[in-house]
């Protein structure tokens, strides 16, 4: 059975490489056939859609946007061709819609049956915009009410990063722990649901995701000493299914046995609790704050769990799991079936949260279904998803906090040089935002690149003693940090999976905080902090296009057909998060440790950009 499993597996990944070939020698038959041209057309974008869809479990494209990482593997790739390498210089500004609000603007805009959903940061309202009439007029405004508080637990400024659609429903969540459902025709709320306590430092930014009607949420807070949770509600009523935490007893954390993680270092019975002093867990953090990918035909969601609290390692001996961590469960009762800490015992608050890009790739001559993880310790991580095991594990950014992965045992060799704790550490790289933070990467399957999105940024650190009070900054660590070898603080880059190497790469000013999105007409997309949406070949990353935004742009571009049949391209700028709190907040950039470092690589921002709102919506002429 296993052979003839194989030799199916085998083939499904020749008739793919078949099906792409088809699409680009048609591709080319489109220009010189044009008395044919709409026949091919439509037959190279159903086919591609065939392969995209074997390949990275995408259901063929429509042309909407209906959750914020395009589809359930999170590659952020469109099938649509109509703008392409060739004809992307020509892009016009459509129509754009004011937020008017002023702080990060973080959200993937969503786009179901011609209306365009847009989520904006704290006050979290919803927006739905009529495409169906010139300058796409508002059609209704919903308005959740969360509590003010929640803005002073909100970490690294009050962002939103999206909503996502499901059964004539849109949902989302906001600043004060809640997730509401809201009928997405007439704006009216079906049910708002309470998850945690702002009280305690809990809040939530990140974009849910709906599988087989379980709505998924994590909550945020890592650095109030919060403990991390994954959550699923009932889509139709709100209702709690199953809460999984980050620590404590296997009871707690969907740990049973089911549980067989690839390297001994994951197995034992109550880690959470065993690989911390006392009652640290509780305060321990793990939270899971941004993406989750679903793979259907293994049935296994997969998701990141934040830092452990507080930064300071010497304040919490051994592992401190679940934190730093990547977990596969499944979605109707959130067992855990595997688990693999990319950081034991944290030292630079690396988060695991990042994106999982769900891939079918040929690896040293095997078919395996992995996942693609740009962990915030610079390395990107190629995972087997069905079993955890690392397939590898190379720097995307320059490192010197680690010096590899030993794929045997899983274990990251660290550089005792640059260790934390009640000391001073200079010149330590990736900063704490890593090699990359929460903003999004995307894969294209006819490249067979990774987009990543990224930052060049080192720092240094002192230890502290962080006290824990509910409610309030549970850290230990003074930071500060600055731009790395090179002296940019961005880079966007293409990454070979397979080869697990960089193939390209553009070095921008500031740090590129925006997600990207990626199309099959072999365009990039990605924008600046100061401002710049760009447009850039996916082959060689040679710059195609660019339009100069209000604001630095931070938000998460989507590709989208409108009722009149033409491509569109949307992103909202509005300059904030972690990395633009200097303008956002009105931080002063004479405080170094501000925004928990940020600030002192961040101090000549507000040279460069102002605050804004604005969602801005590109087509052809």
């Amino acid at each position: 059975m296993q052979n003839v499993s194989e030799r199916l597996r085998t083939l499904a990944y020749e008739t793919v490489r078949l099906l792409t070939l088809i699409y680009s020698v048609m591709s080319g038959w489109r220009i010189v056939a044009q008395g044919k041209n709409i026949v091919f057309a439509i037959s190279a974008a159903f086919l591609l859609s065939i392969a995209a869809g074997a390949q990275i479990q995408n259901q063929p494209d429509d042309g909407q946007w209906v959750m914020a990482a395009k589809n359930y593997a999170s590659t952020r790739f469109s099938t649509l061709t109509q703008i392409n390498s060739q004809n992307v210089g020509n892009l016009k500004l459509a129509w754009t819609f004011s937020t008017g609000l002023t702080r990060g603007h973080e959200a993937a805009p969503l786009v179901v049956n011609n209306t365009m959903h847009v989520v904006t940061p704290y006050p979290n309202y919803l927006y739905a915009l009529d495409l169906t009439k010139p300058g796409a007029p508002m059609k209704w405004m919903y308005q959740p009410h969360p509590e003010p508080a929640s803005q002073g637990v909100a970490c690294c400024d009050v962002v939103n990063r999206g909503a996502a659609y499901y059964n004539g429903k849109i949902y989302y969540n906001t600043l004060d722990v809640h997730t509401v459902a809201v009928d997405a025709d007439t704006g009216k709320e079906v049910w708002n649901t309470k998850l945690g306590d702002i009280n305690l430092g809990e809040s939530i930014t990140m974009a849910p995701i709906v599988v087989k009607g379980k709505v998924l949420v994590g909550n945020s807070g890592g650095e109030f000493g919060v403990r991390g949770w994954l959550t699923a509600l009932d889509a139709d009523t709100g209702k709690m299914a199953w809460r999984a935490y980050s620590t404590g007893p296997d009871s707690d954390v969907l740990i049973g046995p089911n549980f067989k993680p690839f390297y001994q270092s994951e197995r034992g019975k109550d880690l959470g609790v065993k690989t911390w002093t006392g009652d640290q867990w509780k305060i321990g953090g793990g939270t899971g704050w941004t993406w989750i990918s679903y793979d259907p035909d293994l049935d296994l969601i997969y998701y990141g769990t934040s830092n452990p609290g507080p930064w300071n390692p010497e304040q919490r001996p051994g592992d401190n799991k679940w934190t730093s961590a990547l977990f596969a469960r499944t979605p109707e009762t959130g067992e855990a079936i595997w688990a693999y800490q990319m950081n034991p015992h944290d030292l630079h608050d690396y988060d695991g949260v990042n994106e999982n890009i769900l891939l079918d790739l040929n690896i040293n001559g095997q078919q395996r279904k992995v996942l693609a993880h740009p962990d915030r310790n610079g390395r990107l991580y190629i995972i087997d998803r069905s079993n955890g095991q690392v397939l590898s594990a190379e720097a995307f950014v320059y490192v010197n906090t680690s010096y590899r992965v030993d794929l045997q045992t899983g274990k990251l060799i660290l550089n005792p040089d640059k260790a934390t704790g009640f000391k001073t550490i200079r010149d330590a790289c990736p900063a704490p935002p890593g090699g990359k933070d929460w903003q999004p990467s995307a894969f294209s399957p006819k490249t067979g690149f990774i987009y990543i999105p990224h930052n060049n940024l080192c720092y240094e650190t002192q230890g502290l003693q962080a006290n824990y009070i509910a409610g309030t900054p549970y850290v230990g660590m003074n930071v500060r940090m600055y731009a790395g070898p090179g002296s940019n603080r961005g880079v966007y880059s293409a990454w070979d999976p397979v080869k697990a190497k960089e193939v390209w790469s553009i070095k921008e000013n500031f740090p590129v905080w925006s997600g990207t999105v990626v199309t099959a007409g072999d365009v990039a997309f990605y924008g600046t902090m100061d401002g710049w949406f760009k447009a850039v070949n996916a082959r060689d990353g040679k710059p195609l296009w660019q339009f100069k935004t209000g604001s630095g742009i931070i938000g998460q571009p989507v590709i989208y057909k409108g009722p009149d049949g033409k491509e569109c391209v949307a992103v909202m700028s509005g300059v904030g998060g972690w990395s633009g709190a200097i303008v956002a907040g009105g931080l002063n950039p004479v405080d170094g440790t501000g925004a928990l470092g940020f600030v002192n690589a961040m101090a000549d921002l507000g040279k460069y950009t102002t605050k804004g709102g604005m969602l801005y919506v590109f087509s052809l002429p």
